[in-house]
């Protein structure tokens, strides 16, 4: 049994990280604002990691594993100054987007970085640069000792970026109607599945995993990705391929955020859902099935509801009213 120190805990990855270290029977501590539930099982301390004297509960002892999924710098600083002398292993939770260059499909994690932020604060406009910076202060101050997990495109029940699900949940949706999707079919994907992740990151600390690891699914293309979630959805109706210069002159985006189409990357960009992933698997990633995946998240979908205002896609009014305008498919 592990003494587990979750920086959170009670959003959507921390959450998942917690109950799965929890499954492995360790004793896990939750440090968080104490906005949203804690985990049963873990011991919760309500704390802002902003204020003075924020983890005056929980560094005055050692830990085996400490796991930060913050992208502040500040934050990170904070936490690494209070808590690195008392971590036998420190996980961080980064990102793929921390690469300077993602036109390299296949590339592991020896390429080239963003410049750092030089900055506690940042924007979701400087997100990478922020994740570099937070890469560093978790080196320098622990070391060998620290994993930095550089995830990519999380999905799975509970995603609030609404990405992943957007596919399942709009061919279930639209039934036996046409569904919109760009026309990449072998352009890579791997989403990784949020149970995956946390699984692996509960495994870490005691399997002595450490330094740069992108922790990322198998390459799947995102037709067969298209194909598996319709078929899942029980979906009768037709995919109707659009050009990414047509989806540009319409005003929708690729990857994420209102008016888009989700898992679709402009050309030069594939490798941020097409890198190596050889490290992690070495270091005993494992993926679920992605039918079981996709099933599952349907399922949260559903609870949702399927036609609800979303983070990221197209409303089905949007879709349906670009499609007579699509020229006609040889």
């Amino acid at each position: 049994m592990a003494d587990v120190l979750v920086l959170g805990g009670t959003a959507w990855l921390g959450r998942e990280v917690a109950r799965a270290a929890l499954a492995w029977g360790d004793d896990v501590t939750c440090l968080a604002r104490g906005s949203a539930a804690f985990v049963d099982g873990t011991t919760p301390v309500v704390a802002d990691r902003s204020g003075a004297g924020a983890y005056a509960a929980v560094s005055g002892r050692d830990w085996d594993a400490v796991v930060d999924v913050s992208w502040q710098p500040g934050l990170v600083a904070s936490a690494v100054a209070a808590l690195g002398e008392r971590a036998a292993h420190w996980t961080y939770v980064s990102s793929c987007s921390v690469y300077a260059d993602h036109a390299a499909v296949g590339a592991d994690e020896s390429a080239a970085l963003l410049p750092a932020l030089d900055a506690d604060e940042a924007t979701i406009e400087d997100y990478g640069g922020a994740k570099v910076r937070c890469e560093q202060l978790v080196v320098d101050g622990v070391g060998s000792r620290g994993l930095l997990a550089r995830a990519g495109l999380i999905g799975g029940p509970g995603d609030p970026s609404d990405r992943f699900g957007y596919w399942v949940s709009r061919f279930a949706l639209a039934d036996d109607g046409p569904v919109l999707v760009p026309g990449v079919p072998d352009q890579p994907t791997q989403t990784v599945d949020v149970r995956d992740l946390a699984s692996w990151l509960a495994t870490a600390w005691s399997d002595g995993v450490t330094g740069a690891v992108d922790a990322v699914a198998p390459m799947t293309p995102l037709g067969e990705v298209l194909d598996a979630a319709a078929s899942v959805a029980g979906f009768t109706g037709e995919q109707v391929a659009a050009s990414p210069s047509w989806l540009a002159a319409h005003d929708v985006g690729p990857w994420s955020g209102e008016r888009s189409l989700p898992l679709w990357l402009p050309a030069g960009m594939e490798a941020m859902s097409g890198r190596s992933g050889a490290r992690a698997r070495a270091a005993g990633w494992r993926s679920r099935p992605l039918a079981e995946t996709l099933t599952d998240t349907l399922r949260w979908e559903e609870q949702q509801g399927l036609a609800r205002p979303r983070r990221a896609g197209l409303t089905r009014a949007d879709e349906l009213s670009l499609l007579p305008s699509l020229p006609s498919q040889p």
